[in-house]
Order: C-alpha cells, then sequence, then structure tokens
C-alpha cells in the first residue's frame, strides 16, 4: 500500500471518529464556524465535507497543520492538499472525508453550504 493513499477502507465508526477529531483540532486553533456536512447520500465524492473559516493566514495554516496531525494519528493521510501559504482557501482530501479551510471572504463567496444544500448538515454530537 502507498503511504500516501487511503487504499485502507475505514467504517463508519473510524469516519465518524476521525470528522470529530478534526474539528477539535480545529476548535483548539479557534477556528470559526465549523460545519459539517454529511454529503454522502448525495455524492460518490466524499461522505462528509468539514468547513471553517480563519480570521488570518497564520491561523489557517495552524488549523490546516492541527487538523493534518489529528487525521494522521487515526491512520488517515491526506490524498492531496490544496493551497499553498499564500492561500486563502485550503481543501484537504483524505478520500471520505474532505476538509475545506477558507478566509472569511473565501467562504462567503464559495459558499459551499449552499451548493451542498442537498447534503444534511450535522453537529459533532449526531456522529
Amino acid at each position: 500500500m502507498d503511504d500516501m493513499t487511503n487504499e485502507k477502507q475505514f467504517t463508519k465508526e473510524e469516519l465518524k471518529a476521525a470528522v470529530k477529531a478534526v474539528v477539535e483540532a480545529l476548535n483548539g486553533k479557534l477556528a470559526a464556524d465549523i460545519e459539517i456536512i454529511d454529503i454522502g447520500g448525495v455524492s460518490v465524492i466524499a461522505d462528509y465535507f468539514v468547513v471553517a473559516s480563519a480570521q488570518s493566514q497564520n491561523q489557517l495554516h495552524a488549523m490546516q497543520d492541527a487538523a493534518d496531525e489529528a487525521m494522521y494519528k487515526l491512520g488517515f493521510k491526506a490524498k492531496s492538499i490544496e493551497g499553498n501559504r499564500q492561500s486563502t482557501w485550503i481543501l484537504m482530501d483524505y478520500g471520505d472525508i474532505i476538509v475545506h479551510l477558507f478566509s472569511a471572504e473565501d467562504r462567503l463567496f464559495y459558499n459551499l453550504e449552499k451548493i451542498w444544500s442537498d447534503g444534511k448538515r450535522i453537529s459533532p454530537e449526531e456522529l
């Protein structure tokens, strides 16, 4: 198995635990407006989106590092991470879980919650 891919099939419980861990990691970096969207019933690209906003680029990258570390500890390795140190939107693709980190302005512009309104918004307690 390639170390940079998620060829392992994770159970629903493992996915839920990973989403909770990402939310906790983002909360630890004071992320704003964290949303979990269950898109499993409306898309084949993933089961969950986690969306969060940052107040600065430094915070955005701290959130990225914390989320990636949380996922790595649970055995998830990013298939790809889009964005760099100058980016105001970072996409972290873990297969069944995709993490979107935005500046507040970009989040309003892209409005993923509206685009994916067929998905179900859930709280960490519902996982």
